[in-house]
Parts: C-alpha cells; sequence; structure tokens
C-alpha cells in the first residue's frame, strides 16, 4: 500500500474501534457494495412520484409542486436554525453565516412567487381551488415550526393579548393565543373553524412540545446569550436584521401580491381573511424588535406595500 492508504486504514480502524466495532468486517462489506448513483442517492422517482393532483387542470401540477419545493426549503432553512440552536458555543461568523444561509434560502423563495404569480392561467386556478377547500398554505406546520425556532413566543402572539402573557404562561394558553389563531378563530366566542381545527388535530400535540424545545433556544434567546461585543458585531447584527425582514416583510409580501393576482376580493380557499393575516401592518410579526428602531417598528411594513 501507499503511505496515504496505510494512513486512511489507520484512520478507519480507530473509526470504528472508537464505537466498538470491528473494522474488518467493514472493510470488506465495501468489496461487495454497489457504487453509488444519482439516482439511488437523492431518488427523484420518489420525489417526483409524489405529486397527486385532484382535477384535471393541468396547472394545478404546478401548484402542487411549487409548494412541496418551498416545504424543501423549509426543510433546509431548519436544518441550519437548529445548528444554531443546538450549539454548545457559537461565535459571531458561525451565526451570522447560517443566518445569511437561512435569508437566502428565503430570498429564494420570495423571488420564486413568479412561478406562482405568472405560471398559472386564472381560470385554471379558480377552478382547481375550489377542490383545495378547507386546506390552505397556513397549514405548513414547518413554517410554524421555523417561526418557533426563531424568536420568543411573545413576538408570535396576537399584538392584543400581549399585555396579558408572558414567560411562566402556560404553552397551551401561549398556543391559544398565537398571531395565527386569527386566521380561524372567534376571539369572542372561542369557535374555531375546519381550517384550524383540522390543523390542531394534526400538529398541535407536536406544537407544544416544541415551543417548550424552542423557548431556551430559538434564534433571538441565542443571540441575546451572546457576549455584549459579539452582540454588537455589525455584520451579525446586519444578517439578523436582514433575516428578520424577510421572513416577515419581503417573502409575506410576495405571497401576498401573488394571491392578490387570482383571489382579488375572494376569501382564501381554508376562508381567512387572508389580508389582514398576511399584511406585516397588521401581523406585525418581529423576530428580533430589539434590533429596530422606534420608528421602524411603527412603520414595519409600510415599504413594501
Amino acid at each position: 500500500m501507499t503511505e496515504n492508504q496505510q494512513s486512511i486504514v489507520i484512520r478507519l480502524e480507530e473509526k470504528y474501534k472508537a464505537i466498538d466495532q470491528n473494522p474488518d468486517t467493514h472493510l470488506e462489506g465495501l468489496v461487495w457494495a454497489n457504487p453509488i448513483t444519482y439516482w439511488d442517492y437523492i431518488l427523484p422517482e420518489a420525489l417526483t412520484s409524489l405529486q397527486i393532483q385532484r382535477t384535471t387542470q393541468p396547472d394545478e401540477m404546478v401548484f402542487i409542486m411549487y409548494h412541496q419545493v418551498n416545504e424543501l426549503l423549509f426543510k433546509m432553512i431548519l436544518w441550519e436554525i437548529n445548528q444554531v440552536s443546538n450549539a454548545a458555543e457559537v461565535t459571531a461568523e458561525f451565526f451570522t453565516e447560517k443566518l445569511r444561509r437561512i435569508s437566502r434560502y428565503f430570498d429564494t423563495l420570495s423571488a420564486s412567487f413568479s412561478i406562482m404569480g405568472e405560471g398559472m392561467e386564472k381560470e385554471q386556478y379558480m377552478k382547481f381551488r375550489n377542490t383545495l377547500t378547507p386546506a390552505s398554505g397556513f397549514q405548513s406546520a414547518q413554517y410554524r415550526l421555523i417561526e418557533f425556532a426563531s424568536t420568543e413566543l411573545i413576538n408570535l402572539i396576537d399584538y392584543r393579548f400581549r399585555a396579558t402573557i408572558d414567560r411562566n404562561t402556560p404553552y397551551e394558553h401561549a398556543h391559544e393565543h398565537l398571531y395565527w389563531q386569527a386566521a380561524g378563530k372567534d376571539f369572542k366566542t372561542g369557535k374555531k373553524n375546519t381550517l384550524l381545527t383540522l390543523f390542531e388535530k394534526k400538529y398541535k400535540a407536536s406544537f407544544l412540545i416544541e415551543m417548550e424545545k424552542y423557548n431556551i433556544t430559538n434564534l433571538w434567546t441565542k443571540f441575546k446569550q451572546l457576549p455584549t461585543e459579539v452582540q454588537h458585531n455589525a455584520e451579525l447584527v446586519k444578517a439578523m436584521r436582514h433575516y428578520d425582514y424577510t421572513i416577515n416583510v419581503t417573502w409575506v409580501m410576495a405571497h401576498y401580491h401573488a394571491a392578490g393576482k387570482y383571489l382579488g376580493e375572494a376569501a382564501a380557499t381554508g376562508g381567512s381573511d387572508w389580508r389582514k393575516y398576511m399584511l406585516p401592518k397588521y401581523q406585525r410579526r418581529i423576530f428580533f424588535p430589539e434590533l429596530w428602531s422606534k420608528e421602524e417598528l411603527e412603520n414595519w411594513g409600510n415599504d413594501a406595500l
């Protein structure tokens, strides 16, 4: 063997002995293993078999695939966030790089709305959308996890109820007052529409677990745990602000304008008042409020209308 091959064998022996495995067994396994291929690794046939239309309208396929791509990007975003959340120590450089990656994913999501806004015939959309009721993009669980993972719960509470909720509030109570409850709940009677009822039946139990988990590991909390000099790092602050604005204004408004082209004054498929639900000036979703000036907070999202 060459010197390099000997070095590799030694490292492999060290690797497998460290986990109490016989190196010879694993090395022999390589003799019989098939070579990896693109289709074995990426599984394109599995991915492209997941698009099931409910109607005969061709553009429904665009709609399905677009939303599935969104979900894959959401998974990439959570993957990056969790590396920060689970890190014992975080440097300004590491934090900044992860935020830049996530922002690029959301920049891609924002730009991609032209696929929806320009890539479907309105007549076709208005036909197949009726078969989707009461389903809605609102019901993306991964997007809710991104919110939990990004900021403290108080910043996700409906603005009308924030004064009555603090860090000691039971998660069940906080969940009932999250901003997105307004998309399907009458707060006077407590009655929820089908959109919200089905969503909670599927995900509420897991949401309560994730809310508690991210309570001390969300990006905003992790940021505030950094040494003061790191919190003042100009590049990190810039990345935090860009992340906040990109998710809560740029991406939301791209979605808002795409929906407006097709829906006009119509209600969303889930029955929500989507205009008030989505507009940043109404919901005022701000992940990192202390990084914005008083004037910026008061005019949140107005520049994107």
